[in-house]
């Protein structure tokens, strides 16, 4: 399933160029991560409750053109693999038709003690695909 979600640049997340600073679309990338998983019907704050995490293992961003202040943009995020504690989400930005940045996330599951852990059935990854 692919889900977008749309987020309005604000004048603080752009740097002294005028555009918005590359560390601030990491930002973006995980905030329409959580609105894919919401979109899903997927609790990650019930994960987070039973004592689970996701965290990035890596991450891939091609910029391609620059994002200014109030742009809207919209985050497609796409699921393209999924394994028992990891998966990968293809995530593309976009202002218009113009590509503004094109991002490849790894991530997997953990348990409190950061130790790579399957979640409790409840949790079963799988709805995320």
């Amino acid at each position: 399933m692919k889900q977008v979600t749309s987020i309005t640049v604000r004048t603080y997340e752009c740097d002294s160029y005028g555009h918005v600073n590359h560390a601030v679309f990491v930002n973006y990338l995980e905030h329409a991560r959580l609105q894919y998983m919401r979109a899903v019907g997927y609790d990650y704050n019930g994960l987070i409750q039973a004592g689970y995490f996701t965290v990035i293992a890596r991450l891939e961003i091609d910029y391609k053109a620059p994002a200014y202040a109030d742009d809207e943009l919209q985050i497609e995020s796409e699921p393209v693999s999924l394994r028992r504690i990891t998966g990968v989400v293809q995530q593309t930005i976009r202002r218009g038709e113009t590509v503004i940045a094109i991002a490849k996330v790894q991530w997997c599951v953990v348990n409190r003690e950061g130790q790579p852990a399957r979640p409790p059935e409840a949790f079963d990854l799988r709805r995320l695909a």
